[in-house]
């Protein structure tokens, strides 16, 4: 029986805890809510230290297992070694993992493979019990504390800076999405993106957005097309035929929180992309509506990112801006003299953006910035915005 200390935060510190119960380990729970974080005593004994992606690496307790060489896992290391025989698919990149992760998950249903979609995607890898292949969407922060786990094929979508509140470097950001290519079979990346000499040992397969495809996706915006590439190649690399990619590419509708079409209201169309948490998720919402006039949502929590390239994509289909959250100040800089209004909550941005639009118009919130400072996450900030559209008279 091992001693497993558990440091936890969310769904994923629960699910992989009652796994590791069943699987007869002792387990012992860390938790702010518990008070015992800074209990150093609690690494007397341990086996291993598993963390939630929510616990930073610096965190004291992580630290003095390291020092102390007490393994450190992340709750993938964890589930995936708790799934000897699956085959895994994983996903990572600064933008689109959710998206090209669900779309692989339609491709592998298409073609009848027996397959679970989890990870960072929403259903903790832990809670999975039996698969023949895996699709996990993974972060960054997942892949900070991975040891034996290893991908047939791993899918970098693109990489951009991001979550700079964590991170000391870009660098440092790049090294953790990385570790994805450690042990992997298949290495699916962009055709322009260097990989290096550490990956050697995957074959290296090459996707961009002007791929000839098996069919048309039905997903909107230059960016999913490049997505359905990487979908498309992965897929490809996991021996799944044509037809199968097809169909699927032909019938998946995209995911909530990503460009999703809540409500047209008057005529004007509400537009959920609440999952741009950075400057580059926004400016490829602006390029999918490019061609048609936009009341624009930013706002949020900041993680350290500059806004100006965000300013920079604001075109003249923009016809408003509506600043909310912490971030407004900075935005406000960033738009150098552009006209926007401080509306400070998203109640406040949605009935005012209405009040300026007309039929075919498109109220887009798009934030460029994370939920925390309104919000739990960023899909709670989009139910907000869905309910607030249904809401609106007429």
């Amino acid at each position: 029986m091992r001693v497993v200390l558990y440091y936890a935060f969310g769904a994923s510190g629960r699910a992989a805890a009652d796994r590791l119960e069943e699987c007869g380990d002792e387990v012992v729970r860390v938790d702010r809510s518990l008070g015992n974080e800074d209990d150093l005593t609690l690494l007397d004994g341990a086996d291993v230290l598993v963390k939630t992606p929510g616990v930073p690496p610096d965190a004291q307790l992580v630290r003095a297992a390291r020092e102390r060489r007490v393994p450190v896992w992340s709750e993938v290391e964890l589930g995936y070694r708790l799934l000897p025989g699956a085959r895994f698919v994983g996903v990572t990149g600064t933008n689109g993992k959710t998206t090209t992760t669900a779309l692989l998950g339609a491709i592998f249903e298409a073609a009848g493979r027996d397959v679970a979609v989890a990870g960072n995607i929403g259903l903790p890898l832990t809670s999975v019990r039996d698969a023949a292949w895996v699709v996990c969407e993974l972060s960054s922060f997942q892949l900070e504390d991975v040891e034996a786990f290893a991908c047939e094929v791993a899918v970098l979508l693109n990489l951009e800076p991001d979550h700079l509140d964590r991170y000391a470097s870009v660098e440092d950001y790049r090294d953790a999405k990385l570790r994805i290519f450690e042990r992997a079979r298949f290495a699916v990346v962009p055709r322009s993106f260097p990989l290096g000499n550490s990956y050697d040992s995957a074959t290296v397969i090459a996707f961009e957005a002007s791929d000839t495809l098996p069919a048309e996706p039905l997903i909107r915006g230059a960016h999913n097309r490049e997505n359905a590439a990487a979908a498309t190649a992965a897929a490809r690399a996991a021996g799944i035929q044509d037809a199968a990619i097809a169909e699927a590419l032909r019938t998946f509708p995209g995911v909530p929180h990503r460009l999703e079409l809540v409500a047209t209201v008057g005529g004007v169309r509400f537009v959920n992309d609440s999952k741009a948490t950075n400057v580059a998720a926004a400016r490829r919402a602006l390029d999918a509506y490019r061609d048609d006039p936009v009341h624009l949502i930013l706002g949020g929590s900041l993680k350290g990112e500059s806004f100006a390239p965000l300013a920079a994509a604001v075109g003249p289909g923009v016809r408003s801006i509506h600043l909310v959250g912490e971030a407004a100040d900075e935005l406000a800089d960033a738009l150098d003299g552009r006209p926007f209004d401080r509306d400070a909550t998203l109640d406040r941005a949605v009935a005012h953006a209405f009040s300026e639009a007309v039929a075919g118009d498109v109220v887009l919130l798009s934030p460029a910035c994370a939920s925390y400072d309104q919000y739990d996450n960023f899909e709670r900030r989009g139910d907000h915005f869905r309910a607030l559209a249904h809401a609106l008279p007429g």
